[in-house]
């Protein structure tokens, strides 16, 4: 099973995180400054590093020079609260794959790390297209709220779909992450899961093909399904 460190001062989102990362499955060593992060990476090899950008003791890019000291070639993602393109900017140039801001939905964390994760096609299970236990979680319980949000987001999910393909037509990569944002938060709210995961990806790699075919197909799954549900399992 994948080993995570994951390095946040806040009890609250670290206990969000943390859930988030050992649902994959993973297992995950949790960390609340810049020396406990060194010490716990000295002591255990990790698969993927999670880092705060902002730490009581120093920043991400600080905890990042002192790991790359220990595991130079460990993959690593930041999150932070900024959505400053600057802060982004400057995270990925000290070394961060990718930049996670904050508030992020269980589904979008999931998706990051599980791209960046060696895991063997079987390890684990294959994801619902409709999930309600995620939707239920994201939505406090409240199933009516559930069933009206699904049916907004499956109404507008073909012309979604239409803009992501004219825009890979055009090649317009920035008009292709644009609209995969917005979905992905969408995603997470009504528990379209295996549409995060193929959105997530296609969003890091918005020139592959192969990517935007598995997104299309998975798109043209998640809205079939849906219109399958009898009004009770809606």
């Amino acid at each position: 099973m994948p080993r995570v460190l994951l390095v946040e001062d806040d009890p609250t989102s670290r206990a969000f995180l943390a859930a988030a990362i050992k649902a994959l499955p993973a297992r995950v060593d949790e960390v609340d400054n810049v020396a406990a992060a060194v010490a716990r990476a000295t002591a255990t090899r990790h698969d993927l590093w999670l880092v705060d950008a902002h730490l009581p003791d120093g920043t991400g890019h600080a905890v990042l020079r002192a790991l790359r000291g220990l595991h130079p070639d460990t993959v690593a993602l930041a999150h932070t609260a900024s959505s400053q393109p600057d802060v982004a900017a400057s995270l990925r140039a000290a070394g961060f794959a990718d930049v996670l801001v904050k508030p992020l939905s269980a589904t979008t964390l999931q998706s990051a790390v599980r791209a960046r994760l060696e895991v063997r096609p079987g390890d684990v299970p294959k994801r619902p297209l409709w999930d309600d236990a995620t939707a239920a979680t994201a939505l406090n319980g409240n199933t009516a709220h559930v069933q009206a949000l699904r049916t907004l987001f499956a109404d507008d999910l073909k012309q979604l779909r239409e803009r992501v393909r004219n825009a890979a037509a055009r090649e317009d990569h920035p008009g292709i992450e644009s609209e995969l944002h917005k979905l992905l938060a969408s995603c997470g709210f009504v528990g379209a899961v295996r549409l995060g995961d193929a959105a997530a990806a296609l969003r890091r790699a918005p020139g592959d093909a192969e990517q935007l075919a598995a997104f299309e197909r998975i798109a043209d799954e998640t809205a079939a399904a849906f219109a399958w549900r009898t009004p009770a399992s809606r």
